[in-house]
């Protein structure tokens, strides 16, 4: 099975959700597209513990922090759908994505191509923010009219249950995991966290 880490924008969580994930599951890696350093396969690599896991290299690792589409511009590079091959792994596969689901890729593609292409199940990482529930509904509602099947939500943040809740009620989702603001990211926190989500996982 192959799991996407999509957000509502960037810098929601979805480094930290991947690793949480690797953690819980043993599962491998991937970040198809990488824009801006330090790379986030790196930040995985050293948030988790587990000997299972095993990372993949980016299809395309781009130095400039800008969406996938300005950045390969900008390096003379051009993004092409057709060349992303999934890694061959019989393991569970975490792949993460740049951005949100509508970020661009090239001029005709965005993010959520890559999805259907994987036919991978989708976890919406949420954090808290005033316009977050809009940004959360419109994330899941374009994934939904594109039949992309979608495993849960992640909150990130101090918790909010009014928001929280007027999410699951109206996706009817799952909440897989609350992810507070934590004074440091460690090894420590992530295995708290894996051990949250395994618990929720299958239930």
């Amino acid at each position: 099975m192959n799991y996407f880490i999509t957000a509502i924008g960037t810098d929601s969580g979805k480094t930290l959700a991947s690793a949480i994930i690797c953690e819980a599951l043993g599962a491998d890696y991937w970040k198809p597209v990488q824009c801006g350093l330090p790379r986030d396969m790196d930040t995985v690599r050293h948030l988790i513990t587990n000997t299972a896991s095993i990372f993949y290299p980016e299809r395309y690792l781009l130095e400039t922090p800008a969406s996938p589409h300005a950045a390969a511009k900008i390096e003379g590079i051009s993004i092409e759908l057709d060349s992303f091959k999934l890694p061959s792994t019989k393991n569970i596969l975490i792949i993460e994505g740049a951005g949100g689901c509508l970020v661009p890729l090239n001029d005709q593609n965005f993010m959520i191509d890559l999805v259907e292409i994987f036919r991978a199940e989708v976890i919406v990482v949420s954090n808290h923010y005033l316009g977050s529930i809009n940004h959360t509904l419109l994330t899941i509602e374009a994934l939904k009219r594109r039949n992309c099947a979608i495993r849960g939500l992640i909150f990130n943040g101090e918790p909010n249950p009014a928001t929280e809740q007027i999410i699951l009620s109206h996706t009817k989702l799952k909440c897989l995991l609350r992810m507070k603001k934590e004074p440091e990211i460690n090894n420590e926190v992530v295995k708290q966290y894996a051990s949250a989500i395994k618990a929720n996982w299958h239930e």
